[in-house]
């Protein structure tokens, strides 16, 4: 049942499409029928951002609701590739991960290098391999219920995990030995901490289905704001595979640069990068928390890189961690 379809390819650049036939997300008043909720809560649990644990926890996907069952009820839905790419990584040991049998793969679109993520697959297709390329609508894998967490994916809500994010730092691998010498990554640089994810019903919306235009740039840099935050680096990884959002500052162009202004969204994106001139920064601290959008941190809690203290607005040390992993 697991085929590689070769559908029609795409023009590269094109936006995400659907990763399975589901696509309620399209019909007015059909969004229970598109997304899967966590037990005992509205549909909206199954959508990304601040929607669990009373707003203080972030899921980082979509969760898609399956179509199709066969007769022990288990899903049956092939899962298909959300735009055309290269594999870069399966998962086929679903004992290794909260995401059980996953896939990703590497998108250019907009200038921009993204990735898909497609979680709890009862199987990947078994002729999937590193550096395939893949074309949008391959089939990739089926959808399933698979995960390590202690309280198993029920039968009711089989579904498939959705993401479309940005990869933190290449070297996550060295970085995560460095921080956390104790624990165990069996993902190498494709481990989900390693990845930083945008709201895929946005661009679902945008998709050829919906008749409408898009530029993934320009969605990205128009996340609202939650922080900005100075680093004193001049070179890091974030800033050479993302080099399509930086933002060009006549004043670093006379002077030369001594370090960048991120401007970060709620869940830590840095969808802003200014480069400043040694006139423009007081140097002082590595990390420097230059303004924070209060009522961005009330709407949307869940990334937790921010708190305040006696008044002052510190970056946590979630948010550190982040800023570190960033620049390491």
């Amino acid at each position: 049942m697991c085929l590689a379809l070769g559908l029609v390819s795409p023009i590269l650049g094109e936006t995400f499409t659907f990763p399975t036939a589901n696509k309620f997300l399209l019909t007015p008043e059909r969004e229970a029928d598109f997304f899967t909720a966590t037990s005992g809560k509205p549909w909206s649990s199954g959508t990304y951002g601040c929607v669990r644990s009373e707003g203080w926890q972030l899921h980082e996907g979509l969760d898609i609701k399956c179509l199709e069952r066969d007769d022990r009820g288990e899903p049956i839905d092939p899962v298909m590739a959300s735009a055309e790419g290269f594999v870069e990584y399966a998962n086929r040991n679903p004992a290794l991960s909260n995401y059980g049998n996953y896939v990703i793969l590497k998108h250019r679109i907009d200038g921009l290098e993204v990735f898909s993520l497609y979680a709890h697959l009862s199987l990947v297709c078994e002729d999937l391999a590193k550096g395939d390329l893949i074309r949008k609508g391959d089939v990739i894998g089926i959808m399933g219920r698979t995960s390590n967490t202690q309280e198993s994916i029920s039968l009711a809500r089989a579904h498939v995990h959705f993401e479309v994010a940005l990869q933190l730092n290449e070297r996550f691998p060295e970085w995560h030995e460095k921080n956390f010498p104790d624990q165990r990554n069996d993902h190498d640089r494709w481990n989900g901490q390693n990845f930083i994810g945008v709201d895929p019903s946005v661009l679902l919306r945008a998709s050829p289905q919906a008749g409408m235009e898009f530029s993934l740039r320009r969605y990205l840099r128009g996340q609202t704001e939650l922080c900005r935050v100075l680093v004193l680096e001049t070179d890091f990884p974030w800033l050479r595979q993302y080099t399509r959002l930086i933002r060009r500052n006549p004043v670093s162009d006379a002077e030369g640069v001594a370090g960048y202004e991120l401007a970060l969204n709620f869940a830590g994106l840095p969808f802003e990068l200014i480069p400043r001139a040694p006139s423009e920064i007081d140097f002082g601290e590595r990390v420097q928390l230059l303004t924070v959008n209060k009522a961005e941190k009330d709407a949307n809690p869940c990334g937790r890189i921010l708190n305040q203290e006696e008044g002052k607005w510190r970056l946590t040390n979630k948010g550190m961690r982040l800023i570190d992993l960033l620049t390491y």
